[in-house]
């Protein structure tokens, strides 16, 4: 699936800053073009299934409450 997204481009100091509009993800370069394919890396991460790397240690407890 392809997104539409904007994105603005700001310089501070020597780096370029690209911010996606629609999301809130954002990343620098040494250049305008670097930056943009730095937040094209960032926003295809934000957009992936997370995937465990340590399986959750999953428990159940019984606890009495007052009704």
């Amino acid at each position: 699936m392809k997104k539409d997204l904007s994105v603005v481009i700001s310089q501070d100091g020597k780096w370029f800053v690209a911010q996606c509009l629609e999301i809130d993800v954002a990343s620098q370069g040494k250049t305008e073009k670097e930056a943009i394919d730095n937040l094209c890396d960032a926003l295809l991460l934000h957009f992936m299934s997370p995937v465990a790397t340590v399986l959750p240690n999953v428990r159940r407890i019984e606890l009495e409450v007052a009704v």
